[in-house]
């Protein structure tokens, strides 16, 4: 049975990289093709029949044709470009970070519905979001949680005993929080896990949209608690640094 050569399919332009003078490889999310790499021939040149359909963090429609190595894409139409995103600059270096870790979570050929739809929900949310580090912590535990990551907060990961109110530690080699008996077993590496950063996280967890979460008033601290903890076992999982979470830092 001969296999399709082309096929049609909607993505967020997660990755580029330029190839030659005019051409660039781009990766986009999709949701029924998981992570799609393609040509898009001459997207660089000014007079490109791709114009700005195609940019960084772009969602669009495309048509693609089916390569040995590389597929190409033939047509283009770009549904949403998120103007909201692009006219600030700390909205643009978070949309870069969510960006970043939804191309670490995706596999080709395998889509993830979940996970697309969480990504044009978190770049909705961030064209107007006031609270956006937030807004970054509700994303991560919220792809963790569609990608099978899911940290768990509530009970100890080793006995399965209730996490008692009080501080805790989180082991990222085991995906979550352990009991005070549990402790001295442990070989991973521990986190500090103070009890009102457990319960804000698992408050966060608990949300399935970001409205609730954006009106909670979060101390410093807390904060600071939640970007270590959830950065630190995402890298663990994905075995290598986020590189745009500098590029964060920077634009506070």
């Amino acid at each position: 049975m001969s296999r399709f050569r082309t096929y049609r399919t909607e993505g967020v332009v997660v990755r580029q990289m330029p190839l030659g003078e005019a051409d660039r490889i781009l990766t986009l999310c999709s949701p029924d093709k998981g992570k799609v790499r393609a040509v898009a021939k001459g997207v660089r040149r000014m007079k490109s029949r791709f114009g700005g359909h195609l940019e960084l963090l772009n969602r669009a429609s495309v048509a693609v044709s089916m390569g040995r190595n590389l597929d190409t894409i033939n047509e283009a139409s770009a549904i949403n470009t998120y103007g909201g995103i692009r006219a600030d600059l700390r909205r643009v270096s978070r949309a870069m970070y969510i960006a970043e870790l939804v191309d670490g979570f995706s596999m080709e050929g395998n889509g993830n519905r979940e996970m697309y739809a969480l990504l044009l929900r978190a770049l909705t949310w961030l064209e107007n979001a006031s609270n956006l580090d937030l807004l970054l912590r509700w994303f991560e535990i919220r792809l963790l949680d569609v990608t099978g990551y899911t940290p768990e907060l509530v009970h100890c990961v080793e006995c399965r005993a209730w996490l008692k109110p009080g501080d805790h530690l989180f082991v990222c080699e085991s995906g979550g929080a352990i009991c005070p008996n549990c402790r001295a077993e442990s070989s991973g590496a521990l986190l500090p896990l103070p009890m009102n950063t457990m319960k804000t996280l698992r408050f966060i967890q608990r949300e399935l949209a970001f409205d609730k979460v954006e009106a909670l008033t979060v101390p410093e601290g807390i904060r600071k608690d939640m970007e270590r903890l959830l950065r630190t076992y995402i890298r663990h999982i994905a075995e290598r640094e986020v590189r745009s979470a500098e590029f964060v830092s920077l634009t506070v």
